[in-house]
C-alpha cells in the first residue's frame, strides 16, 4: 500500500510517498481504509521532534515517540473511512461501515489503509457528512472539549477564546455556545465573519485590538493556539478566572503552581484525557446540527510536503486535509 513516511526528524522535506506492507488486523482490531486524513499541529510538532520549542522540550517528544528516530515511520492521527476487515472479537464494527475518528499518538493515518483498535476513539461517521469533513473534526474537537470540560462553562461563563479561527479555536467556540457561555473569540481580519457564524457573540480583530488593553474581564481565557501567555492575560481574567492552555512547558509549571498561590489559575492537563465516548459525543452534536467541520484547504496525499509548509505557516484556518483515496475535492 501507499504511505507517507519518514525515517529520520526534520523539517517537511523528510516526508516521502513511499510503499509499505499493508497491515493485518488482530482479534480485537479493525482494518480501515482511510479515506481522508489531516495534517495538525500534533503531526507536525513531532516530525520535527518539537525541535522548535527548545531542546528540554525536544528531548521529552524523543523519550515520546522515539530517541533516534521515529518509532513509529507514518503520521496522521484524524481519519476517515470505512472497514475492510473486522478482527474475530470485533462487534461494533463490520465490513463496509463508514467510521471516523482519532489516533492520537498511535499515528498512522497518512496511508492507504491502517488498523485501529474497536475500543479506540473512533466511532460511525455521520450519515450526512463527508470523509473530509469527518477526518476534520476529532483532533480539534478533542484537544477543546479537554480544556472547556474544567472550566465548567454554563450559561452566563463568560470566555475569550484566543485563536478562534484554528482547527482547536473553531472547536473552542462552537463548544463554549454549546455549553451556553458568552463567548468572545479573537482572530485575524479574514476570519471575522467566519467565527461569528460558529456561533461567538462578539469577535475582537487582533490586528486592531489587544483585548489585554480594552478593560473587560472574563471568567475563562481558552488560549487555543498557544501564542498567548497567562502573565499578559492575567489583569483580563476576573477573580477566580481560569486560563486553559494547550501548549507550552511554562504552562505546566504553572498549572501546578498557580491553584497554591493566588486567585487566577492555570489550567493545563498532561496527558489529556480523552475517551471513545467523547467521539461519540461528537457524533452526536455533529448529527444535531450543533458542531461543523471546517476546512481550509484538500490536497491529495502525495502532496503531504506541500500542505505540511502550509500548516506550518500557523495561518491556517480550521484543518487542513489530505484525501487519500483520488484527488482532492473539498
Amino acid at each position: 500500500m501507499k504511505a507517507v513516511v519518514y525515517d529520520h526528524y526534520g523539517p517537511p522535506d523528510v516526508l516521502r510517498l513511499a510503499d509499505v506492507e499493508r497491515p493485518i488486523p488482530k482479534e480485537d482490531q479493525i482494518l480501515v481504509k482511510v479515506r481522508a486524513t489531516t495534517v495538525n499541529r500534533l503531526d507536525v510538532h513531532t516530525r520535527e521532534a518539537n525541535a522548535k520549542s527548545g531542546p528540554a522540550v525536544s528531548f521529552l517528544s524523543r523519550l515520546v515517540s522515539g530517541v533516534r528516530r521515529p518509532r513509529q515511520p507514518i503520521l496522521g492521527s484524524e481519519f476517515a473511512g470505512h472497514v475492510v476487515e473486522a478482527g474475530a472479537g470485533v462487534n461494533e464494527f463490520a465490513v463496509g461501515d463508514h467510521i471516523f475518528g482519532t489516533t492520537g499518538l498511535g499515528f498512522g493515518a497518512h496511508a492507504e489503509f491502517m488498523c485501529v483498535r474497536e475500543s479506540a476513539r473512533v466511532t460511525h461517521k455521520p450519515a450526512r457528512m463527508s470523509f473530509e469533513e469527518a477526518a476534520a473534526v476529532s483532533d480539534g474537537f478533542l484537544n477543546a472539549f479537554t480544556c472547556l470540560k474544567q472550566a465548567d462553562l454554563r450559561g452566563g461563563t463568560k470566555i475569550l477564546v484566543y485563536g478562534a479561527s484554528g482547527s482547536i479555536g473553531t472547536a473552542g467556540v462552537q463548544l463554549a455556545r454549546y455549553f451556553g457561555a458568552d463567548v468572545t473569540a479573537v482572530c485575524s481580519t479574514k476570519n471575522l465573519e467566519l467565527v461569528k457564524s460558529l456561533g461567538a457573540d462578539r469577535v475582537i480583530d487582533y490586528t486592531q485590538e489587544d483585548f489585554t488593553k480594552n478593560g473587560e474581564t472574563y471568567d475563562v481565557i481558552f488560549d487555543a493556539v498557544g501564542k498567548h501567555s497567562f502573565k499578559r492575560s492575567k489583569d483580563s481574567l476576573k477573580t477566580g478566572g481560569r486560563y486553559l492552555a494547550t501548549d507550552g512547558f511554562e504552562n505546566l509549571i504553572l498549572a501546578m503552581w498557580t491553584p497554591m498561590f493566588g486567585d487566577k489559575t492555570v489550567i493545563f492537563q498532561i496527558p489529556p484525557r480523552q475517551t471513545k465516548q467523547d467521539v461519540q459525543f461528537l457524533k452526536t452534536l455533529i448529527e444535531s446540527g450543533k458542531y461543523r467541520a471546517v476546512i481550509d484547504r484538500c490536497y491529495p496525499l502525495a502532496d503531504v510536503v506541500e500542505a505540511t509548509r502550509y500548516v506550518e505557516t500557523q495561518h491556517k484556518t480550521g484543518n487542513v486535509v489530505l484525501t487519500v483515496d483520488g484527488e482532492a475535492t473539498c
